[in-house]
């Protein structure tokens, strides 16, 4: 019989493997408090899910996509700041969601698990999903690499090159909403942006080239939900936090490895 802790490895490996080139894009553009707006508005998913009896995965992918096509044109067409805008709509889905949730009668959710992760919960239906879902992404991200770095580094560079920028943003946020919904299950809403940002900026001190940054993001992500898992079935800590301690530790060993490279 297979042992119990491979699908939760599984899923936490696959995961870690496909965030690591999404995360580089986030670091690149400092999209950081859009996914986190994101994983905040996942919450209604949740809700919809539960409330209706569907597919939770699905729930969580239909209301990540919708929540980022909306967000994509309110930003560019609101008065109010970027920031203050996702900051808005980031903590209030995040309430409705969690009201919604308090007032359905005979519905109990647990909510820590949605709020930071239940990565040994893991089923044989959420690998699938997340093995499907990684397959398109990481498809996606081979077909239009080239044309997602141009409009990183310089859209109207990119436009003058005749890529299509408008086009490939909207690609970029729906990619990042499907891998937020996603990650949902193994570190949560609350730690969604860490499993993104942290090994993406500790690949960013090593580095030389995108390419190496978006593979040794993966890299170290792999390792942080190996080591996090390991830990937390040693000390039975939550292993999403744990992930994301592993992820810490990886970044700031990555600090203390840049500062004493110049002395050696």
């Amino acid at each position: 019989m297979m042992a119990w802790w491979l699908m939760p490895l599984a899923a936490g490996l696959i995961l870690a493997a496909l965030a690591g080139p999404l995360g580089s894009f986030v670091v690149w553009r400092r999209m950081a408090f859009f996914g986190d707006t994101l994983a905040h508005g996942a919450l209604l998913g949740i809700t919809l899910g539960v409330l209706t009896d569907i597919n939770l995965t699905l729930a969580l992918l239909l209301s990540c996509v919708l929540l980022a096509l909306l967000l994509l044109p309110l930003q560019q067409g609101s008065r109010v700041a970027a920031d203050t805008l996702l900051g808005i709509v980031s903590h209030s889905t995040l309430a409705i969601g969690l009201v919604s949730l308090s007032l359905a009668d005979g519905v109990r959710v647990d909510l820590i698990g949605y709020l930071f992760g239940d990565l040994l919960a893991v089923e044989w239906q959420d690998v699938r999903w997340i093995l499907l879902m990684s397959v398109l992404v990481i498809g996606l991200l081979i077909r239009y690499w080239r044309g997602l770095l141009a409009v990183t580094v310089s859209p109207e560079l990119a436009a003058i090159d005749g890529y299509p920028v408008r086009r490939l943003n909207v690609l970029m946020v729906l990619l990042l909403a499907v891998v937020v919904a996603l990650a949902m299950k193994i570190v949560g809403i609350l730690l969604v942006s860490a499993l993104l940002i942290i090994p993406a900026a500790t690949a960013r001190s090593v580095a030389r080239t995108p390419v190496q940054m978006a593979v040794l993001a993966s890299v170290f992500g792999m390792f942080a939900v190996s080591a996090g898992m390991l830990g937390s079935f040693y000390w039975d800590t939550p292993a999403g936090p744990s992930v994301v301690v592993a992820a810490t530790t990886l970044f700031v060993l990555s600090l203390l490895l840049q500062r004493l490279r110049p002395a050696v």
